[in-house]
């Protein structure tokens, strides 16, 4: 089965879009029979999303460190559910069992699983497709800064293969086959 790791807050964040492109990115990955691989949370965009997944039938495997297990509420309903020692276990594992990565809107834990993801990406550790759903323009700043970063000289390109507010736009670009 193909995977997508799916970076995302453990908030609703302050706009009902957030959750709603949550549900919505939850119900189009069940619906093309991609599982879900996420941070393990029930809570927040997180839970929204995993919940989506399940209401569909789909499959979610959830991968959350144990610091953070009673924290962010672990999601007990999941097909999967993985307890890790730390937040880079976290994200090694998360690596491992997906075949593509997607962030949607969330906080500096996603800012840190996206920007490994992108590191790995950059040095050659993985040539995984990469892409962010910008919802409500969410992820314009953080474009900004990164085609500043290549116009600077500090990066050759972004390892990133889509950003797009369209949900079947990132999904056929980072899954062709999903």
């Amino acid at each position: 089965m193909t995977r997508l790791c799916v970076f995302c807050g453990s908030k609703a964040g302050a706009r009902p879009a957030y959750v709603e492109a949550a549900r919505a990115v939850g119900r189009a990955l069940a619906a093309r029979r991609v599982g879900l691989v996420y941070g393990g949370a029930s809570v927040g965009v997180m839970g929204e999303l995993a919940d989506a997944v399940l209401a569909e039938r789909g499959e979610a495997i959830g991968i959350i460190p144990h610091g953070v297990f009673d924290r962010e509420v672990a999601h007990r309903g999941l097909t999967e559910l993985h307890v890790v020692t730390s937040m880079h276990a976290r994200k090694a594992m998360m690596a491992d069992k997906s075949d593509a990565f997607l962030a949607l809107p969330g906080g500096l834990g996603t800012f840190d699983e996206l920007f490994e993801a992108l590191t790995w990406k950059q040095i050659g550790l993985h040539q995984k497709p990469i892409g962010l759903l910008d919802v409500d323009g969410y992820f314009g700043d953080l474009m900004a800064m990164v085609r500043r970063s290549e116009r600077e000289g500090f990066l050759d390109a972004a390892p990133i293969a889509v950003v797009d507010p369209s949900i079947d736009v990132v999904l056929d670009a980072l899954l062709p086959n999903g």
